[in-house]
């Protein structure tokens, strides 16, 4: 048997499915306009301290699960250059802030989450291998007018580790999604940020709740240590 990984409110997976074939881990929206002082996030009015705190975390979570043979998908939040996939009313709301800008505005990554402005680029300090996916999409959810379900079902993913920022925003409606699809979801709770540390709390309870409502949450150390003692296929 796979060994489980030591989480809350029960031992992950439920099922003891933990292995190459059937568990990814996926690195949420660690894009410079989340993660640098001139991004999208400190346009909104927030500090990137949390999310920047992440990174180490993530860092190893990425190279053990390199190293094992595990499926990685990076996500990354971003807009069509002529904005025809925002709608009136994220125009408008993504300028309800002190500055004034949002989604489409001109800043020093170049436009505010917009698909290929260098703020929309995932982080250097977690590139993307060749062979991972990046699964670019218009809004909080992985799951919402992309292909991510369909890359999954073809792979026969079931399990879904899930790290990267915001936790209470773009984490949290891709486990939901991810819940509802039937998947078994872990949150890694020192690896995930919000925009204020009573967020992320927030959305870390939810996520227990009910005997595990929409998942279960562990740790970077208990997740790793978990790794240490899954085998290799013969």
């Amino acid at each position: 048997m796979q060994p489980r990984i030591e989480a809350s409110p029960y031992l992950w997976p439920h099922d003891s499915t933990f292995d190459q074939k059937t568990t990814a881990l996926v690195i949420i929206d660690m894009q410079k306009d989340f993660c640098s002082a001139d991004g999208y996030l400190a346009h909104q009015g927030y500090s990137i301290e949390p999310v920047r705190k992440i990174i180490p975390r993530i860092q190893k979570l990425l190279r053990a699960f390199r190293e094992k043979g595990f499926t990685v998908y990076h996500t990354r939040e971003g807009h069509r250059p002529d904005l025809s996939t925002l709608s009136s009313r994220e125009y408008s709301r993504s300028r309800n802030n002190p500055t004034g800008k949002g989604i489409g505005d001109q800043g020093p990554l170049g436009r505010l989450l917009i698909r290929g402005e260098p703020g929309h680029d995932i982080i250097p300090e977690l590139k993307p291998l060749e062979n991972e996916n990046i699964i670019d999409k218009p809004g909080r959810s992985a799951f919402q007018h992309t292909e991510f379900r369909l890359m999954l079902n073809i792979k026969g993913i079931r399990n879904l580790i899930l790290c990267g920022a915001t936790t209470d925003v773009c984490v949290s409606s891709t486990l939901r999604d991810a819940n509802d699809n039937n998947f078994d979801c872990l949150l890694v709770e020192d690896a995930t940020a919000a925009s204020a540390e009573e967020l992320h709390h927030a959305a870390v309870e939810m996520v227990k709740t009910e005997g595990g409502i929409f998942g279960a949450v562990s740790s970077t150390e208990k997740i790793l240590a978990a790794l240490e003692g899954e085998r290799e296929d013969d």
